[in-house]
């Protein structure tokens, strides 16, 4: 097929939708990428793609177009004008493409207007679009702190039904999604297929790491006001004096330099800040850990999210412990791979944490861990059913 992806984040961004589309394009499809300008998780455009600079390259196949936006900053304002930015933009640029694509297939994580320029494409030449619903909007509104009764969110409510409802076919990340869309939006049923992520194979590879006599526990990802990483630093803090266990934070995002000043604040010496690492780099880390953490935000819509650690915790064979509600805890309990507690509980992270030290059969829960993840989470189930699902809308 000739494919026209949209996602308002690419490489060098790190996204897992650059490995979908490489692989799309190993499986002998032509694919195209409309993307925006790198800045995140730093919220500044990365200089290399200033004043025009690199608007159109080959990324191993995949055919990039970058559209212009505004960088993300440290702040709600500009947040929204880098949302608002990249939709218009991309609209514009899809409003004047002559390349016919057989579909498009949209990746939308936050924002949901990524999926705009999308319907700007299917409606001028009367393509179908898959939307492969990554974050839940206006869902995931409430946990930035936007009250459900306010303006804002009413009017994100409107944007999102009119988007969800644009699209032809809805791939959901989470199976809590599809009663959200079902009930909420008003999305019809037959018109939404579960796709859960999958993990580069990277995350498979396993490195001689010198752990000494501690146990460490590692969170890797972004670090932002959805993520909750404080949770683990007031853990830290519960479990300060105790020197067989280290806590490791690998990665990035707005909520960083707020967390490590937590931990300073503390005296705290029992955790690391390692900063945003590159992909290839992360193996390293994952094999450091005796197990990966977790949390979230306490909010009932965040809440129906699986993220995407989720699945590169499992693939690398590692217990999890986390502070987090829903799915993701539905998804560890069933594969009997570590413990979890409700979200932004620091002192019962910590216990877990004790618990599974003391534990005798961490070897089993690691186990559990990769196994569930070959049966559930597959790369190839993934690209089976994106395909599937893809071919279908072009008859």
């Amino acid at each position: 097929m000739k494919l026209l992806v949209i996602c308002q984040y690419y490489y060098p961004e790190p996204f897992r939708i650059s490995d979908i589309c490489e692989a799309l394009v190993e499986r002998g499809h032509d694919v195209t990428v409309l993307t925006g300008l790198p800045n995140y998780p730093e919220g500044s455009v990365l200089d290399a793609y200033r004043g025009g600079k690199n608007r159109k390259e080959v990324i191993n196949g995949v055919n990039v177009i970058r559209s212009f936006e505004i960088g993300r900053g440290n702040r709600k304002a500009t947040l929204l004008l880098n949302y608002f930015s990249f939709a218009l933009s991309a609209s514009y640029k899809t409003l004047l493409m002559k390349e016919k694509y057989d579909a498009v297939f949209v990746n939308q994580l936050s924002p949901v207007m990524m999926g705009i320029p999308a319907m700007v494409y299917k409606k001028k030449h009367n393509k179908k679009m898959l939307l492969y619903c990554l974050d839940l909007w206006p869902a995931s509104l409430t946990a930035g702190g936007i009250q459900k009764d306010s303006r804002i969110y009413q009017l994100f409510s409107h944007l999102s039904t009119w988007i969800y409802r644009s699209a032809d076919q809805i791939a959901v990340s989470s199976t809590m999604f599809q009663s959200y869309l079902n009930d909420t939006i008003g999305v019809n049923s037959s018109a939404i297929v579960h796709l859960p992520q999958y993990a580069e194979a990277l995350f498979t590879e396993q490195v001689e790491v010198d752990k000494g006599k501690q146990f460490h526990f590692v969170f890797a990802g972004n670090i932002g006001e959805m993520q909750s990483v404080d949770t683990i630093i007031k853990a830290a803090d519960v479990l300060r004096n105790d020197a067989s266990i280290q806590f490791h934070i690998v990665g990035d995002g707005s909520k960083l330099e707020e967390c490590k000043a937590l931990s300073k604040n503390l005296g705290l010496k029992n955790i690391l800040f390692h900063g945003r690492k590159p992909l290839n780099e992360m193996p390293n880390y994952y094999s450091l850990a005796d197990a990966m953490l977790i949390t979230l935000k306490d909010d009932a819509e965040l809440s129906s999210t699986l993220p995407g650690k989720v699945q590169s915790y499992m693939a690398a064979g590692k217990p999890i412990i986390g502070a987090i509600n829903g799915e993701t805890s539905e998804v560890i309990e069933a594969a009997a791979c570590g413990y979890c507690c409700e979200a932004e509980n620091a002192s019962a992270l910590a216990n877990l944490i004790v618990q599974f030290c003391q534990h005798s059969e961490k070897e089993q829960m690691a186990t559990n861990s990769y196994d569930y993840y070959c049966k559930n989470y597959s790369k190839e189930r993934f690209l089976a059913v994106l395909e599937e699902t893809l071919i279908k809308m072009e008859v």
